[in-house]
């Protein structure tokens, strides 16, 4: 009687490569995520924005956006869930494995192809249309090669291990791995039998969470409640005249 064939992984026993890519490297990711926003803060609050291309063309940007945008905020809630929610906290809120599976399946391809398609009109418009091809930067360019990469990598490992295969709980395996992180109890062993998709997704996730601070990504992680607190905005007139009306009552010229 022969074994059953073991998937196909970046490290098949956790060696110098498991400890490098599964304990170092997201340390590294993680240390670099969070200091390169306090420098990026500090030293270029000027750039922090997407460099709006609105003025240059509307049409596909109304198109490719929202897909993006509510593709992307669905990803991101999923793996919030599937990651940081221990598979124990989901059965006993009575969702069973199956239930969850599906689910999470189903609305993980929904949404990863939603994003991908908003990327490729976003990234159509970029190339398309003059202006904002001219607006493109280099930085800009290698963010959406890493972008696209690495939803692409995830949605392949999604379809591949639960559509096309017979299926794989990555709760028992990567969402451990990822808490343990932050528990500061690595354990490499767990990402080790991982399937080669989930770990070539992992690795570039980990890349891109590296070079976020340096990209237009950083607006993600803002909010403009300035706006709430912020006092009014007088504006007054250097010319002598107002204007042909005569001015209401009560209101006297103030000067300049």
């Amino acid at each position: 009687m022969t074994a059953p064939a073991q998937p196909v992984t970046l490290a098949v026993e956790t060696g110098t490569g498991g400890i490098l890519l599964w304990v170092a490297l997201p340390y590294v990711c993680l240390a670099v995520f969070v200091l390169g926003h306090v420098w990026r803060y500090r030293y270029d609050k000027f750039g922090w924005t997407t460099r709006s291309s609105q003025l240059y063309e509307r049409r596909l940007l109304r198109i490719g956006s929202p897909l993006f945008h509510f593709g992307i905020l669905v990803v991101a809630l999923g793996h919030v869930g599937g990651l940081l929610i221990p598979k124990s906290w989901t059965e006993a809120a009575g969702i069973s494995e199956h239930t969850y599976h599906v689910g999470a399946v189903v609305l993980g391809t929904i949404a990863g192809v939603a994003t991908l398609g908003g990327l490729a009109v976003l990234v159509y418009r970029r190339r398309t249309v003059g202006p904002v091809f001219s607006a493109t930067t280099r930085n800009d360019k290698a963010m959406y090669v890493s972008l696209t990469l690495t939803i692409g990598l995830g949605l392949a490992a999604t379809v591949a291990a639960n559509i096309v295969g017979g299926g794989y709980d990555y709760r028992e395996t990567i969402s451990p791995w990822f808490r343990s992180i932050f528990y500061f109890q690595p354990d490499p062993d767990l990402m080790t039998d991982a399937p080669v998709l989930f770990q070539v997704h992992a690795v570039s996730a980990l890349l891109l969470f590296a070079f976020w601070p340096f990209t237009r990504l950083v607006h993600m992680l803002t909010a403009p409640l300035g706006y709430l607190t912020r006092p009014y905005i007088v504006y007054r007139s250097r010319d002598v005249r107002l204007g042909t009306r005569a001015p209401h009552r009560g209101w006297e010229r103030t000067g300049s």
